[in-house]
């Protein structure tokens, strides 16, 4: 149980390093260009997406879905959490300074691109057969047929 809790907290601080490092980019490069702050942010949530897409397709092959999904969940919903409370300190705001609309558009951006790159992430797994299921079904299929047959006397 600790050795889990600790992999959740290392992917809710890898998520929100990805939110750090793009708020610092923003901050120091690109400080009053609204579209230029868009673009980042963008491509923050997209990072994100794709982080949680490559370690769902991991995870998948491992440990069946009832396992890792729990921890994803949690470690977005903890990454979340840090990218809109804690997140705006970083550059120089608070976290409703861009009222509310702004604050829950980053909450449902933050989940719409954790969804689709945790669905994307598990489809490639089992679309080229890699995921826990199709491993373990595979498994069964190659021990039936190895199995000699059984001669039946009548």
């Amino acid at each position: 149980m600790k050795q889990r809790g600790k992999s959740i907290a290392v992917l809710a601080a890898a998520l929100f390093a990805i939110n750090v490092v793009a708020r610092l980019v923003t901050r120091l490069s690109f400080s009053g260009d609204a579209t230029a702050e868009n673009r980042i942010s963008l491509g923050m949530f997209t990072v994100i997406g794709l982080v949680l897409a490559a370690v769902t397709f991991v995870r998948a092959q491992r440990v069946p879905p009832g396992t890792w999904l729990p921890d994803l969940a949690a470690a977005a919903i903890g990454g979340m959490l840090l990218t809109i409370l804690v997140g705006p300190f970083v550059s120089g705001a608070y976290p409703f300074s861009g009222g509310a609309g702004n604050f829950f558009s980053q909450v449902w951006l933050y989940g719409g691109f954790a969804i689709v790159g945790t669905l994307l992430g598990y489809w490639i797994a089992t679309m080229l057969g890699r995921d826990y299921r199709s491993k373990s079904l595979k498994a069964f299929s190659e021990a039936k047929t190895a199995k000699p047959r059984r001669v039946v006397r009548r």
